[in-house]
């Protein structure tokens, strides 16, 4: 795991020496990279390359980048781990190829030398951004793993070609034009995330997951080629959906075993000790279940808990640790210590991000990197599986929508937001109270006017839009600036999904790589801690689109499939439980602790002065959330994650 940079500019002319600029944008990413750092310029052409290293294989020198091929005529630089690199050094050693050390880079490198760089990205596992100078040609290539594990941001203007693993490894040139994407923005305040490939800035932008980039030089100009796939999950779709519809449950469980197991076992070779993030949930439970069947010794498994019980799996994680054997290592920790962590997450997440799991994430993180450098996390198994509330509620939700005309679904919708949500919250409670349970729903008031804004919401907007928008079309992006829509690259397969798969597979192209793995990536990185995600191995993603919705979903079960693969080693009792997620009580945190800060960052004044946003509808809904009106703590939170942004980067 490591850190890229690099510029492009045949008309490089700027008062900063390129060898002291490559050096600068590189030192922004010392945290992804503490083991080594290197550079390499080639003054001719205008072009250099920065690499900081986190050592995971091969630890020697040998593995130092940038890396030049055995030939001389390629120069790579890259982040991530290519997994099956020995059975493809193997491959390459029967055609001739003799190796100096025994790293993946090396690998990597020497096969785009002999097998050309669409071949060498099909035949590699991993996860990956990279970025390959050819010296013939004068054409620099950049890449991005299938599913957005590894971060990939670039900007071209003016001739100036620039790319990095961070954004803040951008900034640091002093050229770069830092204007607010205002499409981005509203995209942000609706989502909590920035959707590919936008960011926060104009003319910076992500690489999508699956593609290419080039960047050739022509003269002294640089020709920019539109990203390229090189793989897609709407074409994995279409290619295996008819694949193996006549498999029996049983055969197909054994399969999807058989490749999780392998893709687990491949994600544990490392030259670093390394371990698991186990929550005690199915996805996490699965990949240390399976770790541990592919050890001969405990493997090494960590979780954090909250002395909050009502968000705390840590006793969970232990009794499954117990159960398997692993040696478990948990830390308590409470409001405060997630406190701590709020003043730096513009800087750990480098444009505005506002999962609020991201505390405890980092908070884990960092106790881990205590004892390994590598870990694997249960990430995906939501996404390829269905295992978030909306995908089972996709299909009714489809129907009243098609069904009911709009004045019908306004009523309704109105009646349910017109009941306060602290009356929701009183009825979900006392219910739970009659049937002898602790209640099931968390903020089921805020769910309630949620549920009433999607009913009510216009049958042409896309329904999964309605669901992911926290504001109901009432944004709080000010109204005299103009907007336009964010074009999303991914296109759905061409082939009829179900409404639950249609969602499963935007949370899969969207969701999945622009929070989630944004999430994972940044966090782990920030301690130099490598993260791996088992359950994202391609050969697993394109067998689980192969299987019927049915073996992902039945009624408001969701990852069936995946539950009886666990349950062949755990005991279900152990693990079968109401989905807790890594939430955080951040609309208490608001109305309490946070309440200074709050108050300070959404100030109306400086909400005027910044003019981003409108300052009377962000002051009515933070008042109306404080006096406990409404609970409205996650749309404040996005709002914040914004002003906290804009006051560390943008002042």
């Amino acid at each position: 795991m490591c850190g890229i940079i690099g510029l492009f500019s045949p008309k490089w002319t700027e008062p900063v020496p390129m060898p002291e600029l490559l050096q600068r944008m590189t030192d922004m990413l010392a945290h992804r990279g503490p083991d080594d750092v290197g550079g390499w310029i080639d003054i001719e052409n205008r072009i250099g390359l920065g690499h900081r290293r986190l050592s995971i294989v091969d630890l020697s020198p040998l593995g130092n980048q940038p890396m030049v091929s055995k030939s001389g005529r390629f120069v790579l630089v890259y982040n991530g781990e290519i997994y099956n690199f020995r059975a493809l050094r193997t491959r390459l050693e029967r055609e001739g190829v003799k190796f100096r050390g025994s790293s993946d880079t090396e690998v990597l490198l020497e096969a785009f030398a002999l097998w050309g760089i669409n071949k060498t990205l099909r035949e590699a596992n991993g996860m990956f951004a990279l970025a390959l100078w050819d010296r013939q040609h004068q054409t620099l290539t950049l890449a991005r793993d299938r599913l957005g594990e590894k971060p990939l941001y670039y900007y071209f203007n003016n001739n100036i070609f620039i790319f990095g693993s961070e954004l803040k490894a951008l900034r640091a040139f002093p050229g770069l034009r830092a204007e607010i994407n205002l499409a981005a923005l509203n995209a942000f305040l609706e989502r909590g995330y920035i959707p590919s490939p936008e960011t926060i800035y104009k003319n910076v932008f992500k690489l999508p997951p699956g593609h290419l980039l080039e960047a050739r030089k022509n003269n002294r100009t640089i020709r920019i080629s539109p990203p390229k796939a090189f793989w897609s999950l709407a074409n994995c779709i279409e290619a295996t959906r008819a694949e193996h519809n006549n498999l029996s449950e049983n055969e197909a469980i054994d399969e999807l075993n058989a490749r999780l197991e392998d893709a687990v076992r491949i994600r544990m070779i490392a030259d670093v000790p390394l371990g698991a993030f186990l929550s005690g949930g199915i996805d996490s439970t699965t990949v240390t279940a399976l770790m541990q069947s592919c050890s001969n010794r405990p493997i090494k498994t960590f979780s954090i808990g909250f002395k909050d019980q009502a968000y705390n799996e840590a006793t969970d994680a232990a009794r499954i640790a117990k159960y398997l054997g692993t040696d478990h290592h948990e830390e308590y920790f409470d409001e405060k210590d997630l406190l701590e962590y709020i003043p730096c997450l513009p800087d750990v997440f480098d444009e505005p991000f506002a999962d609020p799991s991201q505390l405890p994430t980092m908070l884990l993180a960092r106790m881990t990197r205590q004892h390994v450098t590598v870990a694997l996390s249960g990430d995906g198994g939501d996404e390829l599986f269905g295992g978030y509330t909306r995908h089972h509620a996709a299909a009714r939700l489809h129907r009243i929508q098609t069904f009911l005309p709009q004045w019908c679904r306004s009523v309704i919708g109105g009646m349910i937001t017109t009941l306060p949500q602290a009356t929701w919250d009183r009825l979900s409670d006392r219910l739970a109270r009659i049937c002898g349970k602790r209640p099931q729903v968390r903020l089921a008031g805020d769910k309630m006017h949620k549920f009433g804004r999607i009913i009510a919401s216009d049958h042409n907007k896309n329904l999964y839009d309605a669901v992911v928008d926290h504001w109901g079309g009432n944004s709080p992006i000010s109204r005299n600036l103009a907007i336009d829509a964010i074009n999303t690259w991914w296109g759905k397969p061409d082939i009829m999904l179900q409404p639950p798969e249609e969602f499963m597979y935007v949370d899969a192209v969207s969701y999945l790589p622009d929070d989630i793995l944004v999430k994972v990536d940044r966090a782990t990185m920030a301690v130099s801690l490598e993260g791996r995600v088992p359950l994202l191995d391609h050969r697993a993603v394109e067998y689980a689109w192969s299987l019927p919705l049915s073996m992902k979903l039945r009624g408001t079960d969701g990852k069936w499939i995946l539950k009886k693969i666990l349950e062949r080693m755990v005991p279900r009792k152990l693990w079968d439980r109401p989905k807790m997620g890594f939430s955080v009580p951040i609309g208490q945190w608001l109305r309490g602790p946070l309440r200074e800060w709050t108050d300070d960052l959404l100030h109306p004044a400086r909400l005027k002065r910044e003019g981003y946003l409108d300052a009377g509808l962000v002051t009515k809904l933070w008042n109306r959330h404080k006096q406990g009106q409404i609970e409205a703590g996650y749309r404040l939170w996005h709002i914040l994650m914004f002003q906290a942004w804009l006051d560390k980067w943008m002042q």
